[in-house]
């Protein structure tokens, strides 16, 4: 195959960037068959390497739970495609939107268009699912597509890079290097669309870069997810499923939990709860296989000062087992519930991404509401309960990304709902049709009939000019 970016330093970067939109102003635009062609071969892609891809993530991570890849990765990415095959006919097909009566009998139609070129920028925390999820999206709207994985991956990256050359020509999807500074190269590059996940802070900065070329993004950010913990709830049941929520891939999830909010009177008895599934869960072996690793020494560092910061202040630590050599070693950080925790510390002004959970007092709906929208909007939101009043008023009165109610995390599964932020947890969404819908051009069409009298609008105006105005007046 004609591998136009297999050196992908600065030149080759932006040559194979400029082949790519030469071919999609160019080329005739991907067809159907061509489409499925591209999917059924991204499919083979996963299913071939699999476990090259499981390998080589674990070892990025220096641990990754085989079982977590599986099911919050490949899985995901491989019903995306599924889903996108089985209704891609429909979604590329011109829509009948209906004509206003002083139109008829012309026709309106919306034509789905590849926009061209779209860009990738890919996160380390779920590496395959959120480099391939959104190419998926691409693919399906008929785009070729660029993506720069993580350097915090790079056995992954390294990895994706050969596969995706094997099955793909540069011309349809290529996968960039990621030493220096490719990444602010390629998001000042002039994508016709261009996706970003990861952090808020960096989010800004590309969204910068792209504004320069009026490059229309979709960023996938995070934020501070909180679970409300309602009176009415099952304290033992939310607690198991918010330990698992928070606990996922050690807690490096964009739309884990961040923190509790739980009845004043609760607090105790919901912590020891979560202590206890935690444990359950996961053990106090740091070799528990089980259980992932924290990305980096940086990132394991940044959790500790968060931890010290909130006992300093007067926090209470809870954590499953002591701090030492046997979990510093395995870059694993134990599970770890903060009680007693205050707007004032760091583990309630930033994003915590590791597996520490803030667990608040909040006395009422009311209170949880007003905490959460002094707050820029999550990601994520997360209530318990049974009082399906106090459930609405929370529901109708918070802006969040997404919403699970009684468990966590699984809004994001479902390929029927658009995956996106609000304000500072990001801009955009996709996910199946929601997905082929952002990267593409909706083109509107309007059909005139010979039948319909517009030419007595034309000058020069006379009477007739009066009649045609009444009957529009009657029609608006």
């Amino acid at each position: 195959m004609d591998q136009l970016v297999k050196n992908t330093g600065h030149d080759a970067l932006e040559a194979g960037f400029r082949r790519m939109v030469e071919l999609s102003r160019t080329a005739a635009p991907a067809s159907l068959a061509d489409r499925l062609d591209r999917l059924t071969r991204l499919r083979a892609a996963i299913t071939e390497n699999e476990s090259g891809f499981n390998a080589a993530i674990s070892a990025d991570f220096s641990h990754r739970c085989a079982v977590e890849t599986t099911i919050a990765e490949t899985l995901l990415v491989l019903g995306e495609i599924k889903h996108a095959m089985k209704h891609l006919k429909r979604w590329m097909a011109p829509q009948r939107v209906a004509t206003q009566l002083q139109f008829f009998p012309a026709q309106n139609r919306l034509l789905p268009q590849p926009l061209g070129v779209v860009g990738i920028i890919a996160p380390w925390n779920y590496p395959l699912q959120l480099t391939l999820a959104p190419a998926v999206a691409a693919i399906a709207a008929g785009n070729r597509v660029m993506i720069k994985p993580s350097e915090l991956v790079p056995r992954f990256a390294a990895l994706l890079q050969q596969v995706v050359a094997a099955k793909f020509d540069a011309s349809e999807m290529t996968v960039t290097d990621i030493d220096g500074d490719i990444a602010a190269r390629f998001s000042a590059l002039p994508f016709d669309h261009l996706i970003f996940t990861g952090s808020t802070r960096v989010g800004r900065l590309v969204a910068e870069a792209a504004g320069r070329n009026l490059t229309p993004i979709t960023l996938e950010l995070g934020g501070k997810s909180p679970a409300i913990v309602d009176r009415s709830a099952d304290l033992a049941q939310a607690a198991t499923r918010i330990a698992y929520g928070k606990l996922l891939n050690a807690g490096q999830t964009c739309i884990a939990p961040d923190y509790a909010l739980v009845p004043p009177e609760a607090v105790e008895s919901f912590a020891n709860k979560l202590r206890d599934d935690m444990q359950r869960m996961y053990g106090t072996d740091p070799g528990n296989a089980d259980y992932t690793a924290i990305i980096s020494e940086r990132h394991f560092a940044r959790l500790e000062d968060l931890v010290r910061d909130a006992e300093a202040q007067g926090a209470r630590i809870m954590q499953l087992a002591p701090m030492d050599d046997s979990w510093k070693s395995r870059r694993k950080f134990p599970p770890t519930i903060v009680v007693g925790a205050t707007a004032g510390m760091k583990v309630m002004q930033e994003e915590i991404f590791g597996p520490i959970l803030p667990v608040l007092g909040c006395a009422s709906a009311a209170e949880a509401i007003a905490f959460i929208n002094g707050r820029d909007r999550p990601l994520a939101l997360y209530w318990f309960g049974t009082d399906t009043a106090a459930r609405d008023d929370v529901l109708a009165r918070t802006v969040s990304g997404g919403v699970t109610v009684n468990d966590c995390l699984f809004h994001f599964t479902q390929i029927n709902q658009p995956m996106g932020g609000v304000g500072a947890s990001g801009i955009g969404a996709y996910h199946g049709e929601w997905g082929f819908r952002s990267l593409s051009k909706l083109k509107p069409i309007f059909y005139r009939s010979p039948l319909n009298r517009f030419a007595d609008l034309y000058p020069p105006y006379g009477g007739k000019i009066a009649r045609m105005e009444k009957l529009l007046r009657l029609m608006s």
